[in-house]
C-alpha cells in the first residue's frame, strides 16, 4: 500500500491498537509488523531458543489483541505493556525449565537457604527499591529497571522504549541519582552502611 494513501502511516502504536479494537485488520497487521520483531528478539534473548521465543511472542500478541477493546489510553505505552508481558511469560518458562525433573531423580540438595534474617533483609531491600522506583517518573523508572534489574543494554532499552540511546543514558543517570537521593536515609536500615561499627 502506498504510504501516502495509508491512513495509519506514522500512527502511534496506541492509535493502531484502538483501530484494531474497532475492527480494522489493516491496523492490526501494521502493529504486528512493528512490534513482533522487537518482542521476538527480547524473548529470544531471555530464553535462548527461537522456538520458545516464537511461542512467547505469539502468546503476547494474542494477549494484546484480547485486551485491545479495554485499552485505557494514556495509562501505559503499548510497547511497555507488551514488553512486560513478554518478560513475565519468559520468566514463567524459565522457572518451569528448572522444575522439569522428577523429584525421584533429584539428589538431596545441601541447605543453602539464606538465614531468616538475610531473607528479611533481602525482602526489605526489594520493597524499598520498589517503593523508591515508584516515586520516579515512569520513564526514568522503566529505564533504570530495564538496565539494572533486567540487565539489558542501552541499545536494547532504546528499542524497547522507542527512544534514542542518548535518551536512555540520560533517563538512567537521572533515575539513579534520584534513587540514591530517595534511598540515602535508609542505608543503615537496609544493611548498606559500610561504616565500621
Amino acid at each position: 500500500m502506498n504510504a501516502s494513501l495509508d491512513p495509519f502511516a506514522g500512527a502511534p502504536d496506541e492509535a493502531l491498537l484502538v483501530a484494531y479494537a474497532n475492527g480494522d485488520g489493516h491496523a492490526a497487521r501494521l502493529l504486528t509488523a512493528r512490534l513482533l520483531p522487537r518482542i521476538l528478539a527480547q524473548a529470544t534473548r531471555m530464553l535462548g531458543t527461537r522456538t520458545e521465543a516464537e511461542d512467547v511472542a505469539q502468546d503476547a500478541m494474542m494477549r494484546l489483541w484480547k485486551i485491545a477493546p479495554d485499552w485505557r489510553s494514556g495509562e501505559a505505552q503499548v510497547t511497555t505493556w507488551l514488553y512486560r508481558v513478554v518478560s513475565n511469560l519468559c520468566t514463567d518458562r524459565l522457572r518451569k525449565r528448572r522444575g522439569g525433573v522428577s523429584l525421584d531423580q533429584v539428589a538431596e540438595p545441601l541447605d543453602t537457604t539464606p538465614s531468616v534474617a538475610a531473607q528479611m533483609q533481602t525482602k526489605a531491600r526489594m520493597t524499598a527499591l520498589s517503593d523508591a522506583l515508584a516515586e520516579l517518573p515512569e520513564r526514568q523508572a522503566q529505564a533504570v529497571s530495564l538496565r539494572h534489574l533486567e540487565g539489558l543494554s542501552n541499545p536494547e532499552i532504546a528499542q524497547i522504549m522507542d527512544i534514542s540511546v542518548r535518551s536512555v543514558e540520560s533517563l538512567t543517570a537521572r533515575g539513579k541519582r534520584a534513587l540514591a537521593d530517595i534511598m540515602a536515609g535508609r542505608k543503615a536500615e537496609l544493611g548498606y552502611d559500610d561504616e565500621p561499627a
